[in-house]
């Protein structure tokens, strides 16, 4: 397989077990049920799924942060390191609310300029501003806004500088959760609109984790379908919406 198809990330039959509890009290919840998905260059996989389904554990794996009780995980076509060092600069995420990511005592750019401090040290001070004022422009705020405090800024802005942070290392792979949840409808179209501008622009893969099946629909290439840790489904987004195979594929749309 060539460099450029190389899928950005591949979860090969990953199972996750948790256990609680003790003596007769004790349960195990499985997670990830030998989960097998892949993510290609530029593009969105959408995974949905009720709450408890799995999804949350999925993007844990997907980061690094949560190491499978068995499988596979491949970044960039090699086996997954948990080295903080090499994989510097090409994961990120996106979280639901801005102000996780985002340091109330920190201006906008300072924030924005952290992740290179760790992926590129060899960027000096003044390019890393730079890089920084590039970011805020291209994901639609004024480069002014660096010196402002994330409670100076609306919800949309703070999450425009939460994509902004995000990008700024040009990531392989980035992990949206419930990235627009929060936003009212408006915002969420324009958010939506900016990340598939974006990722055109630099071909990052994409995970959009989301309950919100109108916005897995904008932005998803192809659709993968979590039921209590099973992967049920897994669809291009327009037959996903039109023919939805699965009983429970079918289930999440009826309540669309």
């Amino acid at each position: 397989m060539s460099a450029k198809t190389t899928p950005v990330l591949e979860l090969r039959d990953v199972s996750v077990a948790f256990t609680s509890g003790a003596g007769a009290k004790r349960r195990t919840v499985r997670a990830m049920n030998a989960v097998t998905l892949e993510v290609a260059p530029g593009e969105t996989l959408g995974l949905v799924g009720e709450s408890g389904s799995g999804k949350t554990t999925t993007a844990s794996v997907a980061l690094g942060l949560k190491r499978p009780d068995s499988g596979e995980v491949l970044l960039l076509g090699s086996p997954f390191t948990r080295s903080r060092r090499a994989n510097a600069g090409k994961l990120q995420a996106v979280l639901q609310h801005p102000h996780w990511s985002l340091n109330p005592r920190r201006k906008v750019g300072e924030s924005v300029r952290e992740p290179l401090t760790v992926a590129r040290r060899d960027l000096s001070r003044s390019e890393q501003r730079q890089r920084v004022m590039e970011l805020l422009e291209q994901v639609g705020l004024n480069p002014a806004f660096a010196e402002r405090y994330p409670h100076e800024l609306s919800g949309g802005q703070r999450q425009r500088v939460s994509v902004a942070r995000a990008l700024v290392t040009e990531p392989r792979f980035i992990v949206f959760d419930e990235a627009v949840s929060a936003l009212d409808v408006a915002v969420q179209m324009q958010i939506l609109a900016l990340i598939r501008e974006l990722q055109a622009e630099h071909r990052f893969g994409a995970l959009f984790i989301s309950h919100d099946l109108g916005a897995v629909q904008r932005v998803a290439d192809r659709v993968a379908v979590l039921f209590r840790g099973d992967l049920v489904e897994t669809a291009a987004t327009d037959e996903f919406f039109r023919n939805p195979q699965h009983p429970y594929s079918q289930t999440l749309l009826e309540a669309l």
